[in-house]
């Protein structure tokens, strides 16, 4: 695949460049032609992106960066936040197949940042709320929280590839956050 040898800027020009041409599309661009999909099939994949978002439907990395098959490795969790599964998924974009650029993708109206802001969940939903918790803190405005919350996360995954040595250091790591209502992504860094 050609996007094997993107660095990190030329990865983010092509998120920022897929995103305007979101913002002007009917319908998705990007190839994911029987082509592609053989090819990959036969190549393997070497996204040149890694985007780890929200499990919001309304929320589609594909569609936001006009993305066809192979382009991003897209991790998916409520709140985006980050857990030792998310970050051996990163790892294995890294490592394996050589992504230099890691988005955290948060997103205004954010069900599950509301949820740690104004309510007390209880099973599962909990280990989400509780992380996005100590994100926040006292935080009462719901997008300034979202942006904290994306900022823990991107704390969290720089951490974890200092310990990874040599191979994580030539990879970016950045937030982002998506507005739902224009389709507009923001970088935050």
């Amino acid at each position: 695949m050609q996007n094997n040898n993107l660095s990190a800027a030329e990865a983010m020009e092509k998120l920022q460049d897929g995103n305007q041409r979101y913002l002007e599309a009917a319908s998705n661009p990007g190839d994911i032609s029987s082509f592609l999909r053989k090819k990959t099939c036969e190549e393997g994949q070497s996204p040149y992106a890694v985007v780890i978002t929200c499990s919001d439907s309304r929320v589609i990395p594909e569609s936001i960066f006009s993305a066809g098959i192979g382009e991003l490795f897209v991790i998916r969790v409520a709140g985006n936040v980050m857990d030792h599964h998310q970050l051996g998924s990163i790892e294995y974009a890294v490592d394996h197949l050589g992504s230099k650029l890691v988005v955290v993708l948060g997103h205004s109206h954010c069900g599950a940042v509301g949820a740690a802001m104004s309510s007390e969940p209880s099973g599962y939903v909990k280990f989400i709320t509780d992380e996005i918790r100590k994100a926040i803190g006292g935080e009462k405005d719901e997008l300034r929280a979202s942006c904290l919350n994306v900022e823990n996360s991107v704390s969290v995954i720089k951490d974890s590839l200092k310990y990874q040595g040599d191979g994580a250091s030539d990879v970016k790591v950045c937030g982002a956050m998506y507005h739902i209502d224009s389709g507009k992504v923001e970088f935050l860094d």
